[in-house]
C-alpha cells in the first residue's frame, strides 16, 4: 500500500512537502465542508483499502428455495441481495438511492421493505418485486415494521400518521393494501407490537417508557381492546416477547433480577418464570423455532456475545462453541431449522453465519472484502476496567497498535458511544483501522456509568440531570489510568463520538481540555434544552425521561448549567463537529450554535454537513469523506502536523 508524502513524513520524522503541494480530492455534492481544509489526493490513495471494506448481514431465509437474504453495500449505500448457498453469489434485488432492510413473508411471497428519505427516519413500508417498489403507506407519517403473523397474511406496524406524534398500531395484509386499519390508538412514542398470536385473533404489545421498565398488553386485534399483562406499577423492562407454537409467551424479562432473563410469562396472572441460567449477564434477544423445539438466545458477556440454544422442555442450555469472538446481531430460525445470523469480529467484517442446532455445524454464508487487506493483523481488543470517582467499577475496550510495528508509547482516541442507553462491544473496526494499523493510534471504547449490557442498577446511574455529569468524571478516571500506561502517550490524547457520545465529547472537551489534543463530536446534543424542544415530537417524551425534563423549573435549571454551550468558553480546543441535515434525533441546530459560539470567541471549529444524510452518514461517499477530514483534523491536532 502505497503511502501519501505527509503520512510518510509522519511515520519517519522527516519534513516533506506539505499536503498543498498535491491535487484535492472531489468532495461529495451534498457535503458542506465548513472551514475544513481540501482533501489531497495523496491521503485518499494512501487510505483507499480501508474505503472498500464492506459488511454483510442476515435478513431473513426464503422459505420457498431456502436462500438467505443479506443486505450489503456494492455502490454507495447498503441494499437487499440474495445467497442461495454458503459462500455463494451475492445477488442484487433492490436498487433503491436511499438504504434498505427487507424481510420475507412465512410464505415467501412477499418481500416487505422499509425504506426514508435522506436519513430522516420518515420510514415508509413496500413491496419489493421485480425490482420495484409499491409503497404500502401514507408517504408522509414515519412507519416502524414490527413482523409478519405466523400464516404470512397480516403484516403489524406502528405509524405517526394520525398527529405526527403518537405510535399508533396498525395491521395490513401487504398484498391487498386496502385492509390496512389501526388496531389500537395510543399515546407516546414508545409503542409496538411484539408478536402475534398463533390464532391470529390477538397479539402481545409493548409500551416502552424507559431502558428499565416497559408495559406489556393483550391487544384483541378485533375490538382494540388493551388488557395489561403483570403488574404495571411495577418497574420491568422486556427486551422480547414471542409466542411459542403451544401459545406459550417467552420473554427476556429483569424481573426479580439485575439483568435480562429469558423465561415464560403467564399472560393471565403476570408472573415471569426464568428458563436461561445465566446469572450475571443479560439476554439480548431470541428466536423460536417453527416447531417449538429449540429456542436460540444470546448472552452478552461484557460486550461479547455468546450463543446458546435451550431445550425448553428439559431446560438444558448448550453453548454453540463453533463461532468466532465477537458481536451477534439479528438471528431467525428456518422453517428447516437452522439458524440465521449477522456477526462482527475484530478481524472479520460483519458477515452471515448458519448454526444447525442438531450437528452444531457453523456455516459461513458470506465473507465480506476487506479491501485487499489481511484481517488477520487487525488487533484484538484488550479489556479494561478501572474504578471511578466513587469507586463505581467501569470498563471498555481497547485496541492497541502492533507493538513491533509501533514500539513505545502511542497517540490515543478516546470514542465515546451513543445512546447513552448503548455499548461499545467487540467487532470490526472499518476505516478505524488504518488509524490503528499505519499511523499506530490506539484507540478506546469506554463504557461509562449508563451504558447497557451491566445490569439494571449500573444502566440508571446516569438518569436525570442531576447524575448526567458523573458519567463524565467516569472518562476521567480512565484518563487517569492510561495517562499511566506504558503504551500510551500522555501527551497526545483526544476525544470523539457521536449522538450521546457527541454530547460526552463536548462535555469531556470542557471538563479534560488541557488533558487532550482535540475532541471530534458527531451529531451531537450541544443544549440539552433546546435539543429537548428540537428534536422530533415522537421521540421528546422518551428522551425527557432519561435526560430530564425541561418543563421542570429546576430540571431545566440543572439541564441547562451541564450543557456544553453553557460552558463553551471553557472549550479551547481545537473542534470539529459533523452534522446531518436531516437528523430527526439531534437536529442541525445543535451544531450550528456550538460552531458559532467556539468561533466567536475565536476558537476553531470546523463543521461537516451531510445534506442528504440524518443521525450519522449512511452513504459510503459521504462516510469516506467524512474518514478524511476527520483524519487531516487528528493529523492537525492528535499528531502534529
Amino acid at each position: 500500500m502505497r503511502k501519501s508524502m505527509a503520512l510518510l513524513a509522519l511515520s519517519v520524522g522527516v519534513s516533506l512537502l506539505p499536503m498543498s503541494a498535491f491535487a484535492d480530492a472531489e468532495k461529495p455534492a451534498n457535503l458542506i465542508a465548513d472551514g475544513i481544509p481540501a482533501v489531497p489526493d495523496a491521503m485518499v490513495a494512501a487510505t483507499r483499502p480501508y474505503m472498500e471494506f464492506r459488511t454483510a448481514g442476515f435478513r431473513g431465509w426464503n422459505p420457498v428455495d431456502k436462500s438467505m437474504l443479506i443486505s450489503t453495500r456494492f455502490g454507495n449505500v447498503a441494499q437487499l441481495h440474495v445467497v442461495k448457498m454458503p459462500m455463494g453469489a451475492r445477488t442484487q434485488i433492490s436498487f433503491e438511492a436511499e438504504p434498505v432492510g427487507g424481510s420475507w413473508s412465512p410464505q415467501g411471497d412477499v418481500l416487505l421493505v422499509s425504506k426514508d428519505t435522506g436519513g430522516s427516519e420518515f420510514f415508509q413500508l413496500y413491496t419489493l418485486k421485480d425490482g420495484k417498489l409499491t409503497l404500502l403507506t401514507d408517504g408522509k407519517s414515519r412507519n416502524g415494521f414490527q413482523g409478519f403473523s405466523k400464516d404470512g397474511e397480516l403484516i403489524a406496524y406502528s405509524s405517526t400518521r394520525r398527529n405526527g406524534t403518537d405510535n399508533d398500531l396498525y395491521v395490513m395484509n401487504p398484498r391487498a393494501p386496502k385492509t390496512d386499519r389501526m388496531v389500537a390508538e395510543v399515546k407516546g412514542g414508545g409503542w409496538g407490537f411484539a408478536d402475534f398470536a398463533p390464532d391470529k385473533k390477538t397479539a402481545v404489545i409493548a409500551e416502552y417508557v424507559s431502558v428499565t421498565k416497559s408495559n406489556l398488553y393483550l391487544l384483541d386485534l378485533a375490538t382494540g381492546q388493551k388488557t395489561p399483562i403483570g403488574d404495571h406499577k411495577k418497574d420491568i423492562a422486556y427486551g422480547g416477547a414471542t409466542f411459542a407454537p403451544d401459545g406459550t409467551l417467552w420473554v427476556t424479562s429483569d424481573e426479580g433480577s439485575d439483568f435480562q432473563r429469558l423465561g415464560t410469562l403467564d399472560i393471565k396472572t403476570g408472573k415471569f418464570t426464568p428458563k436461561s441460567p445465566e446469572p450475571k449477564w443479560d439476554v439480548d434477544s431470541f428466536d423460536i423455532s417453527d416447531d417449538g423445539s429449540m429456542i436460540a438466545y444470546s448472552v452478552n458477556e461484557a460486550g461479547v456475545t455468546r450463543l446458546r440454544l435451550l431445550d425448553p422442555k428439559t431446560g438444558k442450555s448448550t453453548p454453540v462453541t463453533g463461532l468466532p469472538d465477537g458481536t451477534i446481531g439479528g438471528f431467525d430460525f428456518a422453517p428447516w431449522g437452522e439458524i440465521g445470523l449477522t456477526l462482527a469480529s475484530a478481524k472479520a467484517a460483519s458477515d452471515a453465519y448458519s448454526v444447525d442446532p442438531k450437528t452444531m455445524t457453523v456455516k459461513r454464508w458470506t465473507q465480506s472484502e476487506t479491501g485487499g487487506l489481511d484481517p488477520n493483523v487487525n488487533a484484538e481488543p484488550q479489556f479494561v476496567e478501572v474504578t471511578s470517582f466513587d469507586k463505581e467499577k467501569v470498563s471498555g475496550f481497547l485496541y492497541r497498535p502492533d507493538p513491533k510495528k509501533f514500539p513505545g508509547k502511542r497517540p490515543l482516541i478516546v470514542n465515546i458511544h451513543g445512546g447513552p442507553e448503548g455499548q461499545s462491544t467487540t467487532g470490526f473496526l472499518g476505516r478505524t483501522n488504518y488509524l490503528v494499523n499505519e499511523l499506530g493510534i490506539a484507540v478506546f471504547y469506554p463504557n461509562v456509568r449508563g451504558s447497557t449490557g451491566f445490569g439494571k442498577r449500573f444502566v440508571s446511574l446516569d438518569n436525570g440531570p442531576f447524575l448526567r455529569e458523573n458519567s463524565v468524571k467516569d472518562i476521567g478516571a480512565f484518563l487517569d489510568v492510561l495517562d499511566k500506561d506504558a503504551g500510551v502517550d500522555a501527551s497526545k490524547i483526544a476525544v470523539t463520538g457521536g449522538s450521546y457520545g457527541g454530547y460526552m465529547c463536548y462535555a469531556v472537551a470542557i471538563r479534560y481540555g488541557a488533558r487532550l489534543k482535540g475532541a471530534n463530536c458527531v451529531v451531537a446534543i450541544s443544549n440539552f434544552v433546546t435539543f429537548l424542544e428540537n428534536t422530533q415530537s415522537y421521540r421528546r417524551d422518551l428522551r425527557r425521561v432519561e435526560y430530564g425534563d425541561e418543563r421542570d423549573p429546576k430540571q431545566k435549571a440543572k439541564l441547562l448549567e451541564i450543557s456544553p454551550m453553557t460552558s463553551v468558553a471553557k472549550l479551547n480546543i481545537p473542534l470539529m463537529v459533523v452534522t446531518g441535515a436531516n437528523d430527526p434525533r439531534v437536529p442541525q441546530s445543535e451544531a450550528d450554535q456550538m460552531v458559532a459560539a467556539v468561533r466567536a470567541k475565536g476558537g476553531m471549529a470546523w463543521h461537516l454537513v451531510g445534506k442528504d444524510e440524518g443521525h450519522g452518514f449512511a452513504k459510503k461517499a459521504n462516510q469516506d469523506y467524512q474518514f478524511w477530514a476527520s483524519l487531516i483534523f487528528w493529523e492537525k491536532t492528535l499528531l502534529g502536523e
